[in-house]
């Protein structure tokens, strides 16, 4: 018979991680909380050729217009519309409701003899 010789290794002291407990932070926000934090964030951007016509026509909208004009559009968006026609005492503005994104602008005097195809809504302001 064969003789099996087996060597003994001493045990190697082996590193246990500390697990991280799950925690999770619960907060009691409303529904009405949630919707104000996103109302706040969104914001209407302007699009190169947009921004240009409203420099060449020199149409100078306020910020508080601006305000106005982005919650009205965000409110057409969740009503489904996604391009309204935006008109102001001063300017028309084709508005990518989707995109949040003004694509172009005009005076509103030029809005008058002005055809304006695929928009699904409007906003008079």
């Amino acid at each position: 018979m064969h003789r099996i010789h087996i060597q003994h290794v001493p045990l190697q002291p082996t590193y246990h991680a500390k697990q991280k407990l799950n925690t999770k932070v619960t907060t009691t926000n409303t529904f009405q909380d949630h919707l104000q934090m996103a109302t706040n964030t969104q914001e209407l951007k302007i699009s190169k050729h947009a921004n240009d016509r409203l420099a060449e026509r020199n149409i100078q909208i306020t910020q508080e217009e601006w305000q106005v004009v982005t919650d009205k559009v965000f409110e057409a968006r969740s009503k489904g519309v996604n391009q309204p026609l935006v008109l102001m005492d001063q300017a028309a503005l084709i508005v990518s409701a989707k995109n949040a994104t003004v694509i172009t602008a005009m005076e509103r005097t030029e809005a008058k003899n002005q055809l304006f195809t695929n928009i699904d809504g409007t906003i008079v302001l």
